[in-house]
């Protein structure tokens, strides 16, 4: 009997892609290259998403919400049978760790580019995948994964267990339903909040408790299996660098991990999944402590967020790797094959506010601008919108070099040109963090944000010539209302015009004046500042000033200013020719308005109660995350708002009328 007749075959020819955003155009592009189609599904949301416009074909499935549209079985499923498509792929999030939806593509004749059902079932479940590796003597962390999901129960597991502990979504990933507890009086409110955030990102309410390990490593080993008993491990990821339980930064490979250490991660990864048969792409997550411990956490089965950094080292392409395993062809490499060369880091953009606890950010990307010289993996363009809807993740940012600091110094540069304006990005952020003296040294923990928040939150720039004065100076030169700037001298009259305008928040006043030779003096505080502008086009100014030649990005839109030099961005208001804001602006009017583009997932407390300063009032949920809203002045309340329903950041959702009234 020939090789090829032993081989349990499962061609398919047209893939419908069921996810959005870049990993819908990642997986695109390599099935493209092997030859198949695509198929795009897409909510009311992304009617016009560029992963819509780029594939051969698109179905819509639904709702904006995702449990309307991409966690939406039925329509999914009809979707493919609609195309004509004879495969699936679920990319990451949403459906892709599902085992309903497995079965549901089995099903229908539908291969899934994936593991099995059963596979899914048993490792995509955080409690039982844990029991499966305490069985197999890996090392896991403590804790209670039983059937018993009172509070009740969880109170007295807890106790058991000592605090401090974690609540994990079994059904979870991507630090959603998962928070971290002190103490038994914070348990109660964290298992409400994790149950619902779970439900609404995955369906399922269940949750596990886990002693929680302080300030150790993240480390991932990415394995691959195939149907016919052969799997290999091709390294690991270092994901430490993270908010909120979720990955910001991951590299490859760990600066913490010896060869020997990979070795023994490795094989443990490699004997976990030849042991339940498993089939395609998978991770198995651990937490490495201070002394070289590592603790099985969980096990994702599907392609990770960083799959990048991995392929950047072995020169693999593991999204071609799931599309042969899936088609039924053996694994073409062994263990002796996989090698590693270089560094590679990769950063998460997100559509967030760092300075204020990483709040998510929708709304219309103005002007978008990605580095030509790194790889880069999104789904935007300049005036696209960002809906509120699913993950704030907009963006990966890969940098690749022969050294960790050839690839880190890199990836700064690259973001330092990332140009990213109308929704605010965490851009500056990540770049802080790669700047940062601890993580340059290879030594970050997953303590390492909350360890530095302050320093990374604050980073300013070196520049010499202050923002406020840049800032007068774009005001000036492209106010719409004006004489437009012309190069050279002039014969016109030299008047001082006063400018008054918000940077980042803070109000600034200037004075510019235009002289006779052409050039431009900047006056704040009674220091002036002379410019001599070089070039100026209708988003980049390159300008003289004290001494030095530097270059700007900038977008005007009325009365908003985007400007981004020397890698800091900076947001300007142009307060010149408006009224007056009134006192209500700031929030001294007892009326509690949404922070953000959101659901309301719960009211927690009555119209008619009294309320204190700072008490919790209401939850929203925006981009597959919860935001507690508390209340902004002591008194009696009254809800503007119902559970379930919309709102638009800046609606007032509460009242609050004092005792005094």
């Amino acid at each position: 009997m020939s090789v090829t007749r032993m081989l349990k075959l499962t061609p398919f020819s047209k893939i419908l892609i069921a996810n959005r955003g870049e990993i819908a155009l990642r997986v695109m592009r390599s099935a493209r290259r092997l030859g198949y189609g695509v198929v795009a599904v897409y909510s009311d949301a992304d009617a016009d998403a560029a992963h819509v416009r780029s594939a051969d074909e698109a179905v819509a499935i639904g709702g904006a919400q995702p449990s309307q549209s991409y966690l939406n079985i039925p329509a999914i499923i009809a979707a493919a049978k609609t195309a004509g498509a004879d495969a699936v792929h679920p990319g990451y999030g949403f459906l892709a760790e599902n085992e309903d939806f497995a079965a549901s593509c089995r099903d229908a004749g539908l291969v899934f580019i994936g593991p099995s059902a059963e596979s899914i079932a048993a490792m995509g479940n955080k409690a039982g995948a844990k029991e499966i590796m305490l069985k197999a003597g890996v090392p896991c962390v403590p804790g209670y994964q039983g059937e018993d999901q009172s509070d009740a129960a969880m109170i007295r597991e807890a106790e058991r267990i000592g605090f401090p502990i974690m609540i994990k979504a079994v059904a979870g990933g991507g630090g959603r339903g998962m928070r971290l507890v002190k103490d038994a009086a914070a348990l109660p409110d964290a298992l409400r909040s994790a149950r619902s955030e779970a439900q609404s990102a995955f369906g399922d309410p269940t949750v596990i408790l886990e002693r929680a390990i302080l300030q150790p490593r993240h480390i991932e080993i990415q394995v691959f299996g195939d149907r016919y008993g052969a799997a290999v491990h091709l390294g690991e990821r270092d994901c430490s660098v993270q908010r909120r339980h979720q990955k910001l930064i991951e590299e490859a490979p760990s600066p913490a991990v010896s060869d020997v250490l990979r070795e023994q991660m490795g094989t443990v990864a490699v004997n976990a999944v030849k042991a339940i048969g498993y089939e395609g792409a998978g991770t198995l997550e651990f937490l490495l402590d201070a002394e070289g411990n590592f603790y099985f956490m969980e096990m994702n089965t599907r392609l990770q967020v960083e799959h990048p950094v991995t392929e950047a080292i072995t020169g693999l392409d593991l999204v071609e790797l799931q599309l042969r395993i899936a088609a039924g062809e053996p694994l073409p490499l062994r263990q002796d094959d996989v090698t590693f060369k270089g560094h590679a880091i990769e950063v998460r953009l997100c559509s967030e506010d760092a300075d204020h606890d990483f709040m998510p950010q929708s709304g219309r990307m103005a002007l978008w601008r990605m580095p030509a010289e790194l790889r880069v993996e999104h789904a935007l363009q300049s005036g696209a919108e960002i809906p509120p809807y699913y993950d704030s993740m907009i963006a990966k940012v890969i940098a690749v070099g022969a050294s960790r600091d050839e690839a880190r110094r890199k990836l700064i540069h690259g973001l330092d040109g990332t140009i990213a304006f109308g929704v605010t990005t965490n851009r500056g952020f990540l770049a802080a963090c790669l700047r940062h003296k601890a993580f340059a040294a290879g030594e970050a923990t997953t303590a390492f944000i909350a360890a530095h928040r302050d320093e990374l939150v604050r980073a300013l720039p070196d520049d010499a010539v202050p923002a406020a004065a840049v800032a007068a100076l774009l005001l000036y030169v492209t106010d719409p209302y004006a004489s437009p700037h012309r190069p050279g001298r002039s014969l016109a009259a030299v008047f001082p015009t006063r400018l008054k305008f918000e940077l980042d928040g803070a109000e600034q006043a200037c004075e510019v004046v235009r002289e006779r030779d052409g050039s431009y003096v900047v006056t704040q505080d009674g220091q002036p500042i002379s410019f001599v502008i070089e070039e100026l086009s209708a988003n980049g100014i390159r300008f003289q000033a004290k001494g030095l030649g530097e270059s700007a990005v900038f977008h005007r839109a009325g009365d908003r200013l985007f400007v981004q030099r020397l890698g800091v961005q900076n947001s300007i208001v142009d307060l010149t020719r408006a009224a007056p804001q009134s006192a209500a602006r700031g929030g001294g009017d007892g009326k509690l308005r949404a922070a953000l583009n959101g659901r309301v997932v719960a009211v927690l407390v009555k119209a008619g109660d009294r309320v204190e300063a700072g008490q919790p009032v209401l939850t929203l949920e925006a981009m597959k995350m919860e935001h507690v809203h508390t209340a902004p002045g002591s008194g009696i309340i009254t809800i503007d708002v119902a559970e379930g329903e919309q709102v638009t950041a800046g609606r007032i959702v509460a009242e609050i009328q004092s005792a005094a009234e």
